[in-house]
């Protein structure tokens, strides 16, 4: 009883907070329905950015791949602090100079409408066929799991399954539709500081347990008794090799953190560079910790409850069931659902931008006035949400778990963006011939390793293959047939464009940091060194703080010299 009541309350009050805080925002024109007004503050940004990315398939699926293979899964999240860097100094100033509400707009200002159209039509096909099915299959997989809703109702684990499932998609679907981004991304902040403090409770109380009371002694139980398991380097099964860090696996990410747009239409979104920088390297730092949540439950679920677990996903759901105390049960679930919420309507407003400001408005309606437009992308948000709800419960297990599975079958959509959008951001001359040779290239490329002749690569590795032939291609165009007129960015001025005096220092403190995660949790650090580990990690982390300590300063001088010789000009 007081864990439903605890779950309607907490869910409840979100709900009530976002209307409250965004019942006087006007969501008559497209700016201030599909991008907050541009009003966004740093720790929204950064709120939304952590909710819209943590949800249910990552909660579910990393800590599946932890409980597999161990935390070299880790390696998805860490390095995404590198990539919120590339964002905030390389493609954020530059997206907010041109003014642009979406990515496929850019690519139309840098090669031509059918560019936009091509990479517009891969956004909506990934978001409808995979981000959003597999968002609602993970959360009902977890939330049915942790509620038993099949025994509560007394009705098949099916039927339980897609009620879950069809209530998660019809409540995210009134956020997105009904609200906009700003409601989305106040929801996302809301619920991501009870995200935070639910995941970390369950990583503490699963030590606790497997301590036999003490947390301490489960970490060293961890560290001495599971070291393959906590080998960063290498794992067990090695089903995510070490080398894909520098080829597949930072190019998913800096799509993802770059270039997606349920992402980055959050910073999309700020009130002016500053701001924007702000939320993303916010986002970058609680990146840094996200494995703590992510990827050793699973390890710990491996410890305590191997023999209950049949799959790789179900491990952490189990976790949790066995080690939460019931009347926190209710909060959990509550915070759970409003992960799984900020994914699905962060991917259901960005799937209604798309289709209305790089579809309907250009193709089929130049005048449409933004009232009838929002009303257009209120339609489609409905449909696709239908749509995602019909298809998630026809998703099946994959055999390398769910997190892997959605990676894999994305490399369709994302890298070939991309590819389009950092060779338009580099090159001034490469055609828009060039940008669609190389997406129909990858794609068919793709598909042959996928279905017809698997090659045995890595898929993260053939993804690295793939891209740089893609970027041969684009280049080789730029010699046989180049634009009339080079490119050149111009700016909007809708923005104020002065950076962050602290973006510099505060990126070079994400690379160090991610620098220390790989060494400690490595046999360069406490991994293999038994019950001798505690000097090691002091030595280590001493020699952390002090090299942050000096690349901040350092940064930061450098960065405050050249600001001044700007300004002097």
């Amino acid at each position: 009883m007081w864990t439903l009541v605890s779950f309607v309350f907490f869910t409840a009050l979100v709900a009530i907070i976002s209307w409250y805080m965004t019942k006087s925002e006007d969501l008559s024109t497209n700016k201030g329905y599909f991008l907050a007004g541009r009003s966004l503050t740093g720790v929204v940004i950064a709120g939304s950015l952590i909710l819209t990315n943590l949800s249910a398939e990552q909660l579910v699926g990393l800590n599946g791949n932890g409980f597999s293979s161990g935390l070299n899964a880790m390696s998805w999240e860490a390095t995404s602090g590198i990539t919120l860097v590339f964002m905030a100094l390389i493609f954020l100033p530059r997206y907010l100079k041109g003014g642009f509400t979406t990515i496929p707009e850019f690519l139309e200002v840098r090669f031509d409408k059918g560019t936009r159209n091509l990479v517009t039509a891969l956004f909506l096909m990934s978001l409808a066929l995979v981000t959003l099915p597999i968002v609602l299959y993970a959360g009902g997989i977890a939330l049915n799991s942790l509620f038993n809703v099949s025994e509560l109702l007394s009705i098949s684990d099916s039927q339980a399954l897609f009620l879950v499932i069809a209530a998660t998609g019809i409540i995210g679907g009134i956020y997105a539709i009904f609200g906009g981004l700003k409601a989305v991304a106040v929801s996302d902040t809301i619920n991501g500081i009870g995200l935070l403090i639910g995941g970390c409770m369950i990583p503490f109380l699963g030590l606790h347990v497997l301590g036999d009371g003490s947390i301490i002694e489960g970490f060293d139980k961890l560290v001495i008794n599971s070291a393959d398991r906590m080998n960063v380097m290498e794992g067990v099964g090695n089903n995510i090799p070490f080398s894909t860090i520098f080829t597949g696996m930072l190019l998913v990410n800096t799509f993802y953190w770059c270039t997606n747009q349920q992402i980055v239409q959050r910073a999309f979104g700020a009130k002016n560079l500053k701001e924007g920088q702000k939320g993303v390297l916010y986002a970058g730092f609680i990146k840094m910790a996200v494995p703590f949540i992510l990827v050793i439950p699973g390890i710990i679920a491996y410890e305590l409850y191997a023999d209950q677990i049949s799959h790789q996903d179900s491990a952490y759901s189990i976790l949790v069931a066995n080690v939460l105390p019931g009347p926190l049960v209710g909060f959990f679930g509550a915070v759970l659902f409003g992960a799984v919420l900020s994914s699905f309507n962060s991917a259901l407003n960005s799937a209604s931008t798309m289709f209305c400001l790089n579809w309907y408005k250009p193709v089929v309606k130049k005048d449409i006035s933004d009232k009838e437009l929002v009303r257009v992308g209120k339609i489609f948000g409905v449909a696709i949400g239908i749509f995602s709800i019909i298809v998630a419960p026809m998703i099946a297990n994959a055999p390398d778990g769910l997190y892997s599975f959605m990676k894999s079958i994305m490399g369709f959509f994302n890298i070939p963006t991309l590819t389009v959008v950092l060779m338009g951001f580099v090159t001034k001359r490469v055609p828009a011939i060039g940008a669609k040779i190389a997406i129909y290239f990858f794609i068919i490329a793709y598909a042959i390793h996928t279905f017809v002749y698997p090659f045995p690569i890595h898929y993260l590795h053939i993804y690295g293959i793939l891209f740089v032939l893609c970027i041969i291609i684009m280049l080789i165009s730029g010699k046989i047939a180049p634009r009339k007129e080079a490119y050149v960015e111009k700016s909007t001025g809708e923005v104020d464009l002065e950076s962050w005096k602290y973006a510099k220092p505060i990126s070079g403190i994400i690379a160090t940091t991610l620098v220390y995660m790989y060494v400690v949790f490595s046999p360069l650090g406490i991994i293999y060194q038994g019950e001798n580990y505690g000097l090691r990690l002091l030595v280590i982390t001493g020699i952390y703080i002090v090299v942050t300590i000096i690349t901040y300063f350092v940064i930061l001088k450098k960065f405050n010299k050249s600001f001044l010789e700007e300004q002097a000009k």
